[in-house]
């Protein structure tokens, strides 16, 4: 009669923090430190002004204050005034504040360099059912 109610928490990646590899996070995630690798999250990512991102991220939004760098997939992108993307991206929407930067190439589609991500995310979530 009453579902399960999905909890999930904040992860934090604290400043002096390096992280490298794959990572899932289920619920929103900020980052302060730096994370290299594939990362994926069905939630919302925030690069804290320290922080910084190396590699591929697929995620539902991302808002940059830090620094991006790499391969992005998202349904929304939004740089602060300090924040930098730099790198391939294809997202539904994004938004640039006075002082942000984007240096790189943005597809409103997806394209066969992107499309990897939605093997990579089945096959974590596949994972993480069974485990």
């Amino acid at each position: 009669m009453f579902g399960k109610k999905k909890v999930t928490g904040l992860t934090f990646v604290a400043p002096g923090t390096k992280l490298s590899g794959e990572s899932h996070f289920a619920g929103e995630a900020l980052i302060g430190g730096e994370v290299f690798g594939k990362i994926s999250s069905s939630d919302k990512i925030t690069i804290e002004i320290d922080g910084y991102v190396d590699g591929e991220l697929n995620c539902d939004e991302l808002k940059v204050a830090g620094h991006f760098k790499g391969k992005l997939k998202c349904g929304k992108l939004n740089i602060t005034s300090t924040g930098t993307v730099e790198g391939e991206l294809a997202c539904e929407s994004m938004e640039i504040f006075e002082g942000g930067q984007f240096i790189g190439m943005r597809v409103k589609e997806e394209v066969a360099l992107l499309n990897s991500f939605d093997t990579q995310q089945a096959e974590i979530e596949g994972k993480l059912q069974a485990g």
